[in-house]
């Protein structure tokens, strides 16, 4: 087949990320059979009959053996897992990839179930998404015009690096690189922190005594601005913990900002306000321009 960069990919977590990278990618004549694997069989048999997977096998070392490029697109509680799971079983020349958000603890984990960062392990991040998870919510337009971060390292193949960079500019991302530490500093910063400050603000309000008459009279700001919190728990469980110290540092950052907004509102300091606000603005615009 012409065109095609992996004659046989293999997908760990078939999920909204994992399927829809598997649809564009197929849609595109990028990719020939796709094998899917996970812990649950009846997710994967699904992923089949949405014609997402060709086949699938929950054993890892099955799933993988044969493909040359494996994509771990499970939460990032799992990678270790995962790494464990196909270390000694990968074909000569695969490429490994990932889709976690943070990649400090990737490769952490990498280099300790390897014994080093493989040269053949691309870390990436598709920045992209929706609230919705589960093959069923997977589109192969959901990476179209969206950035992809990759994260090489010192020990990665610029070959590997190459041609996983292929893949995602095949299905429409824009890719660029960037060190995993910046990587994990900006993503703290732009989605980390917004998922964190819309469940908890969710979660503070569903414990007052009056939430039946706060949910029902929230009107469009609230519920755009809280859409995020109805993202999968236990993925975003483990993005806080695999990026905790980048995170807490801009928690610790946001929560000063908060206070001084409190101190202004509580002396009345409505020029404060009114300039702070003003300033949030331009910079809202500017991105949105």
């Amino acid at each position: 087949m012409s065109g095609v960069l992996f004659s046989r990919v293999c997908i760990v977590g078939v999920g909204l990320i994992g399927g829809s990278l598997a649809r564009a990618a197929r849609e595109r004549g990028l990719i020939g059979e796709v094998v899917g694997c996970s812990r649950n069989a009846g997710h994967l048999q699904r992923a089949v009959e949405l014609g997402v997977i060709d086949r699938y096998s929950t054993d890892l070392a099955e799933a993988v053996a044969g493909a040359d490029l494996v994509v771990i697109a499970t939460p990032l509680g799992a990678i270790r897992r995962v790494l464990e799971g196909i270390a000694g079983h990968l074909a000569e020349g695969a490429l490994i990839t990932d889709v976690g958000s943070a990649k400090g603890s990737v490769v952490r984990d990498a280099r300790e179930v390897f014994g080093g960062l493989p040269p053949i392990f691309v870390p990436g991040h598709p920045i992209a998404g929706t609230e919705n998870s589960g093959v069923e919510a997977s589109f192969p337009e959901l990476f179209r015009e969206r950035r992809v971060i990759l994260t090489p390292v010192e020990e990665t193949d610029p070959a590997a690096t190459a041609r996983v960079r292929a893949l995602w500019e095949g299905v429409g991302a824009e890719v660029v690189e960037m060190s995993v530490e910046h990587h994990d500093e900006v993503l703290a910063a732009t989605s980390h922190l917004p998922h964190v400050v819309a469940f908890s603000l969710v979660d503070t309000l569903a414990r007052l005594n009056d939430r039946v008459e706060i949910f029902r009279y929230a009107a469009g700001g609230f519920r755009d601005f809280t859409r995020i919190a109805s993202s999968d728990p236990v993925m975003w469980r483990d993005i806080c913990l695999a990026n905790r110290e980048a995170l807490l540092k801009i928690l610790d950052d946001f929560r000063a900002d908060l206070d001084r907004v409190r101190s202004a509102i509580e002396r009345g300091d409505g020029d404060w306000l009114r300039d702070t606000f003003a300033a949030a603005k331009r910079a809202r615009d500017d991105y949105s321009a």
